[in-house]
């Protein structure tokens, strides 16, 4: 969970993003001097004696008990993602959502509120509602709107929450704004900063309390895993923790060596995923065929001046509209070559989606609208592939509309 001893790397922030990405967080003694992190696969652990498992409980000496509550490889992933996002405790979690709605549930309790910025992934806004169950209510407001803010605030609000860029319109939430109003109305920020990840962007420097990741996109990489992270200062993360090891939402030791190896080549996708996407947003705002692109990096972006003040990088993902109705859409959906339509993003391989269809299919007409899913909506996350590639296969598909 927190940060290994005598790892003074994880502490220089100085390093650059590919030296953290393949050293941050580590050991440099491993188990049979291992280059790589071995992978505990283990249930649970045996003590030589009584007293050692007394020692243990009382907090005298260091020791794993089982599985749900600790595994020696899950840790080092735990110290990987802490140094990457500059926290001092990290989690680990079976799944991005896994990881939102176990911190949600850790920090909140009947008769209290939230506030989400409109525009987060719909399975957050979902479960936000779902909170009403248990007597948590939750109030919606436009990405980084101060005087929706104040509006929303109430004596019994105690968490906001936001994502940064968000999914699929990319808004980018101004930090330097949020936190001094949250602190102000002593709020508690949770940001999920999947799209941005760590080489792009880190909100616990902004005083942000805690980061979400879903490591299933660009943190794994490569689209094998599915994994989720929570980052911040210990006390708080600890708590979580022990919300985690009595509801079971932890991750396991052969995911987390997984992402332990995609994080080592983290910094080096996300370079070529941020080239190509700025590369093919350009590309497609100077298109006849494409009404609108939604892309941080470009200046017709309404973020556009926050990204660049407090991102290093505009992440993999571009959202456009074509010019055409919805079959025209799908037609070029289905046209292009090399992605693969598939509703995730983040990996190597280039992945496209039709959120009218795949992601919002469930919502009437209205609905999507309102959320600005239109039919010509297609959500493009960027690979590794060369971009003279892509741009040739868009090439021909646009052609086609």
């Amino acid at each position: 969970m927190s940060l290994s001893e005598g790892d003074s790397a994880m502490h220089d922030n100085q390093r650059g993003d590919s030296t953290q990405s393949v050293h941050g967080g580590e050991q440099r003694q491993k188990f049979a001097k291992s280059v790589t992190e071995p992978i505990a696969q283990t249930a649970t652990y045996v003590f030589d004696s009584l007293s050692e498992f007394e020692e243990y409980k009382q907090g005298k000496r260091s020791h794993f008990e089982y599985g749900r509550y600790g595994n020696p490889t899950v840790s080092a992933a735990e110290s990987k993602l802490a140094a990457l996002d500059h926290a001092e405790a990290a989690l680990l979690f079976s799944s991005g959502m896994s990881a939102i709605t176990t911190v949600m549930l850790a920090m909140l309790r009947s008769g209290q509120h939230i506030i989400i910025m409109e525009d987060c992934y719909r399975r957050t806004v979902q479960f936000c509602d779902l909170l009403g169950k248990f007597g948590i209510e939750s109030t919606r407001v436009p990405p980084s709107d101060l005087a929706a803010l104040e509006q929303a605030v109430r004596p019994e609000t105690r968490l906001l929450l936001a994502e940064s860029p968000t999914n699929p319109h990319l808004h980018v939430a101004d930090l330097e704004k949020i936190v001094p109003f949250a602190k102000e109305h002593r709020l508690r920020v949770l940001i999920d900063s999947t799209f941005a990840t760590p080489v792009n962007q880190c909100p616990l420097d902004y005083g942000v309390d805690l980061v979400v990741h879903s490591c299933t996109k660009y943190l794994g990489g490569h689209n094998d895993l599915m994994a989720g992270s929570v980052c911040g200062k210990a006390g708080i993360v600890s708590a979580i923790k022990e919300f985690r090891d009595v509801v079971g939402t932890n991750s396991d030791p052969n995911t987390a060596w997984l992402l332990i190896r995609g994080i080592k080549t983290l910094a080096l996708r996300m370079q070529q995923q941020n080239t190509s996407a700025q590369t093919i947003a350009e590309y497609l705002e100077g298109h006849d065929k494409v009404q609108r692109v939604f892309y941080p990096g470009l200046a017709s972006h309404p973020d556009h001046a926050i990204a660049k003040a407090q991102m290093k990088g505009y992440g993999g993902v571009v959202s456009f509209e074509i010019d055409g109705d919805r079959e025209r859409t799908r037609q070029f959906v289905e046209a292009l070559q090399i992605p693969y339509l598939a509703p995730s993003l983040g990996g190597a391989e280039t992945l496209v989606s039709h959120p009218a269809t795949v992601s919002y299919s469930d919502l009437s007409e209205e609905d999507r609208l309102a959320i600005g899913i239109t039919d010509q909506l297609v959500r493009y996350s960027v690979g590794i592939e060369d971009c003279t590639d892509l741009i040739a296969d868009f090439d021909q598909a646009l052609a086609g509309v």
